[in-house]
């Protein structure tokens, strides 16, 4: 079925019950459309580019900061480093979709949920700072929900995000998530840790998501590919899903991120163990 401004959507009615529980479905058309709509499952917009160099992503080094930030410095110190992301398909009245990312060296390169660019024949990044830039995918995993963009122009200032341990986490620990919900940039919410180790079923012709962290900070419609932070300001995962039960791609009360140990392998040569 179409979905705002003509993007395709899954039928969720029409497809396995797991579809409607667990979906990839964090992205937004316009911030508009987002804003009026009720439900929202995968944006199907294209194809896109794939580049022959892989830079590595590393991680960087853990923070040296106070043990413990509140959700205002957690934010300060995260937004230079978050970027929004807008994917265009490549076919004739194609749609587009919109999704969050986080730069995680001082390459510039952007973390992000595959599910946000899949299939676009263009992708635009944002900064921070409000300057714009091309983007092209230069490594890809589906099978964890996770792809690398590189931009071709940087900002002024390059502010990767400082990298956690996700093997640390407990659940009960208290987690912010920064994004681009409903269209509206550096949307901030805060929760806990719900749950670690998390499978949920892909559905259609999406893989099964494993080893996800599960958590209650409010996501939605263009979350996707947004950074989930732990109280020291690292990183620790890349959003990815919320489990809905009802056919509403909207939040009420779980999300899912991919650890960032696991999401920072994708692009290098040898995944780190953080």
């Amino acid at each position: 079925m179409a979905g705002p401004d003509g993007d395709i959507t899954a039928d969720a009615g029409a497809r396995r019950p797991w579809k409607s529980r667990y979906r990839r479905a964090l992205v937004a058309g316009t911030a508009a459309a987002a804003l009026a709509a009720t439900a929202v499952v995968f944006f199907l917009v294209g194809s896109a580019g794939r580049p022959g160099a892989v830079p590595t992503v590393r991680p960087t080094a853990p923070s040296k900061g106070p043990e413990r930030l509140t959700v205002p410095q957690i934010y300060a110190t995260l937004a230079p480093s978050v970027v929004s992301i807008k994917a265009t398909g490549s076919g004739p009245g194609s749609g587009t979709a919109s999704g969050t990312g986080v730069i995680v060296n001082a390459d510039g390169a952007i973390l992000t949920a595959y599910h946000v660019i899949e299939g676009a024949g263009s992708v635009e990044v944002t900064f921070a700072d409000g300057t714009s830039s091309e983007a092209i995918v230069v490594a890809e995993a589906p099978e964890m929900d996770i792809a690398v963009l590189m931009p071709s122009q940087l900002p002024a200032v390059v502010v990767p995000a400082v990298l956690g341990a996700s093997r640390g986490l407990s659940v009960g620990d208290e987690v912010v998530a920064i994004g681009n919900q409903l269209g509206l940039a550096g949307s901030t919410t805060s929760g806990v840790v719900s749950g670690l180790n998390r499978s949920i079923a892909g559905g259609d012709d999406s893989p099964d998501l494993k080893g996800l962290i599960q958590f209650d900070a409010a996501v939605n419609p263009g979350s996707s590919g947004g950074p989930l932070v732990n109280v020291r300001g690292e990183t620790v995962g890349i959003v990815v899903a919320l489990a809905n039960p009802t056919d509403a791609g909207t939040f009420i009360g779980v999300g899912f991120a991919v650890p960032i140990g696991q999401a920072i392998g994708v692009g290098a040569s040898r995944p780190p163990q953080i």
